[in-house]
């Protein structure tokens, strides 16, 4: 036999063992090789009369499933996440409650509600569009990676916090959607590959990608007044730190 090398690689960037014919890790996008290798056409030893065949004992697949891909689930926190912001606009829009009821707009005071709904509430299109956009793509790469909780838990942590912070520092903020949040999945997620470009290790990754969709948001507070620069700073700082531990863990299978 050839051995399990033969068939399975380790992905530098989140640790998964994955298919050696396969471009990309399917579970955090990362680039492995250039192109896949070829397959070897050569017909397999004859074996001796006496010999017995050999048989590999492999885990049972699932419907649909691939040797060393785990098959695409649906990314049931991040639509839920997209959904829940798009409800909410659709619900102050229609004045079924008010927009200042949702977003932080001034000091909370007894209505601590606010620097929870505010990550999903906007009142700019081109806004929404960008900040949903990045939560879309690097909460579904998370979410494939560690599973649909760390995705809601981070998009959650990331957001109220900065709603938290721009409401205790700023004399009378201005803050709504989701920069905060979008920032901190977009760096928990890079995570693993910046530990990884700092052993020294080569990591496929595109960074220039990346680095456009956090400069978008960060720049985000210089163009839409709502976007609130103090609440994406927290969020992306505090999305740093929870992907530090998250990065020690192996990738969620399921």
């Amino acid at each position: 036999m050839s051995g399990r090398a033969d068939l399975f690689v380790v992905c530098k960037s989140c640790g998964s063992e994955v298919s050696a014919y396969v471009t990309e890790c399917p579970y955090c996008g990362t680039r492995l090789r250039k192109r896949a290798p070829k397959l070897e056409r050569d017909r397999p030893p004859k074996r001796s009369r006496g010999t017995s065949r050999a048989r590999t004992r492999l885990a049972r697949l699932r419907a649909n499933e691939i040797p060393g891909i785990r098959p695409d689930s649906r990314p049931w926190a991040t639509i839920g996440l997209v959904l829940a912001s798009v409800a909410a606009t659709i619900a102050w829009e229609s004045g079924a409650i008010a927009y200042h009821r949702l977003v932080v707009f001034g000091p909370p005071h007894d209505e601590w509600w606010r620097v929870l709904s505010a990550p999903f509430t906007y009142g700019n299109v081109g806004y929404q569009f960008a900040a949903l956009l990045s939560v879309a793509i690097f909460g579904v790469l998370l979410e494939r990676r560690h599973g649909p909780l760390v995705v809601a838990g981070i998009f959650l942590c990331a957001g109220s916090l900065g709603m938290v912070v721009a409401a205790a520092v700023e004399s009378f903020p201005l803050a709504a959607g989701g920069n905060g949040a979008a920032l901190g999945l977009l760096a928990a997620w890079a995570v693993p590959g910046l530990l990884a470009a700092r052993r020294g290790e080569e990591v496929e990754l595109d960074w220039l990608g990346v680095g456009v969709f956090a400069l978008a948001l960060l720049v985000l507070p210089a163009i839409i007044t709502e976007a609130d620069a103090l609440a994406g700073a927290t969020g992306a700082i505090a999305g740093l730190l929870l992907g530090r531990p998250l990065a020690r863990l192996r990738p969620a299978r399921g």
